[in-house]
């Protein structure tokens, strides 16, 4: 397994990065840097605090970012949170706040806290200690509701996953393409199958049929121009 990481990451360092991402998402994109700039201050305390890279973290959600700034005034959620509340993510599982986060993904990340190491996980951990069910839904929705509850559970996610798929020592560019790969196809996936999505082309910023896009490319595009114009990888 070890190898056929080492040749996708080879291959994902030559991957061409010729689409001007900036260009096409026009206005959606410049609301997502805005995000960024407003955001940044507190994203990298936290990012040191739970030890990780704050440019990877940026860069791993950063289309969402762009996705949110489409569809968040266009979309009614009340409802979608009473059914999650009521009955579980198997009757709503939506995407919520300026990180896109599915009430599903958050409990996976409850669910995985045990096996990971930090102060920042504890509050995860907690969480999974509720006896009333409805009560732990309702903290997950209230958790993805706000941007700095929501960057502990990406916090988690790329802890787990650089474990998961063996990146402690991989290069940024190199997490940014699988991180971003597995946080759009889920956590749960092989490394096979997020080497797979890498490459696909689903990412959209509208609510019917449009032109798609790699996720991973775009998050990978954001990163890029955010190290060159900033001359910081951490």
């Amino acid at each position: 397994m070890f190898s056929a990481l080492i040749l996708f990451l080879l291959a994902s360092a030559a991957w061409p990065q010729g689409a001007d991402y900036k260009a096409i998402f026009g206005k959606d994109w410049a609301k997502a840097e805005q995000f960024i700039d407003e955001n940044r201050s507190w994203m990298k305390q936290m990012a040191a605090r739970y030890r990780v890279s704050y440019p990877v973290a940026a860069a791993v959600v950063f289309p969402e970012l762009v996705r949110y700034s489409a569809i968040r005034d266009k979309v009614e959620i009340t409802l979608l949170k009473a059914l999650y509340i009521s009955l579980g993510n198997q009757y709503s599982d939506f995407s919520v706040g300026p990180f896109q986060m599915k009430p599903s993904f958050a409990e996976y990340m409850c669910a995985a806290a045990d096996t990971l190491r930090g102060r920042a996980l504890n509050r995860l951990k907690n969480k999974t200690g509720k006896d009333d069910i409805r009560e732990f839904r309702r903290s997950i929705v209230s958790d993805l509701e706000q941007a700095r509850s929501q960057f502990i559970y990406l916090a988690a996610f790329i802890k787990l996953s650089e474990s998961k798929y063996g990146l402690e020592k991989a290069g940024d560019p190199e997490k940014v393409r699988i991180l971003s790969a597995a946080y759009n196809c889920g956590p749960d996936k092989s490394l096979e199958r997020v080497k797979e999505m890498a490459g696909q082309m689903y990412f959209n910023t509208k609510l019917y049929r449009t032109e798609n896009y790699s996720y991973s490319d775009i998050s990978l595009y954001w990163y890029r121009n955010f190290t060159a114009s900033t001359g910081a990888a951490h």
